[in-house]
């Protein structure tokens, strides 16, 4: 009879390990889409990429976002792509179902996984509409011949491991709140999703996982500790002095950021639209 039940407890285990395997590994499943050439949808993809902030990570020394910016972490060396539409070395051979995939399920054109040093946990919240939308001016740029370095990892990092990663990230992601307030919600989307701060700002385990249980209370990089900007950090900002903050890097107190958030000044918040830095601001004073 044990010897019965054993074997039953086996089978079930090692189908609940190939149900799972089978989940973590197969391509998330996406529509086939086309990419537009339309004047309209070319000029919401350029809004949303500096909403993104593709330029900070992207831009190249070979011209136009053609990668090469060395990110480094605790897991060795990132290399960002070029996602300018080279179809050897970008991203000029993709359908709008790769694109789509790549930004917010972090999967290759050939179903590789990508490392999350590229924010496509941020970018899943994100629409179908607005990632080809993003592709539709990505497509419309000159392509640039450039092929980044190779990341530079130690040999226990594998492509393979993000299948439990993602698994083990999702688990311990609580279900985020919604909101009623219209602009909140848009700054919750504009600072969660598309501007991906907590990539930086959030703390994470020793996996490398956000722990958004402590969402925007500061992080550490290879090069110092990142601030927090959580409720309590920006209790003496006002909603005002945040939007300025997001034009042009300005502080309550009268200096101006420095180091890696000036980029993102530069190129992400201080491009967006008045509406967009009151919402971003609105949720980080009323949203958390």
């Amino acid at each position: 009879m044990i010897k019965k039940l054993l074997g039953v407890v086996l089978a079930l285990s090692i189908a609940l390990l190939v149900t799972l395997s089978i989940f973590a590994f197969s391509p998330p499943s996406v529509p086939e889409y086309d990419i537009s050439s339309e004047s309209d949808a070319i000029a919401r993809g350029e809004y949303l990429v500096s909403a993104g902030g593709c330029v900070s990570c992207h831009e190249g020394d070979a011209g136009g976002l053609s990668g090469g910016l060395a990110i480094e972490s605790p897991f060795g060396t990132f290399y960002a792509s070029n996602i300018t539409p080279d179809t050897s070395t970008g991203i000029g051979g993709w359908s709008g179902q790769d694109v789509v995939r790549a930004i917010k399920h972090g999967r290759s054109p050939d179903g590789r996984f990508y490392y999350p040093a590229f924010p496509y946990r941020a970018y899943s919240g994100i629409s179908d509409d607005e990632a080809l939308d993003i592709a539709a001016w990505l497509m419309a740029q000159d392509p640039v011949s450039n092929q980044p370095p190779e990341h530079e990892l130690p040999a226990w990092v594998m492509r393979w491991q993000m299948a439990g990663w993602n698994l083990l990230a999702d688990w311990n992601t609580p279900e985020l709140p919604e909101y009623a307030d219209p602009m909140i919600a848009r700054g919750a989307h504009l600072s969660r999703n598309l501007g991906h701060c907590g990539e930086c700002h959030t703390p994470r385990n020793a996996l490398g996982i956000s722990d958004m249980s402590r969402e925007f209370a500061g992080g550490e990089m290879p090069d110092g500790h990142v601030e927090a900007i959580d409720a309590e950090s920006l209790a003496n900002w006002s909603e005002d002095d945040l939007a300025l903050f997001l034009f042009i890097g300005l502080k309550p107190d009268g200096e101006y950021v420095g180091g890696k958030m000036e980029p993102v000044i530069e190129h992400n918040t201080g491009r967006l639209t008045d509406e967009d830095r009151q919402a971003m601001a609105a949720f980080f004073k009323r949203g958390l």
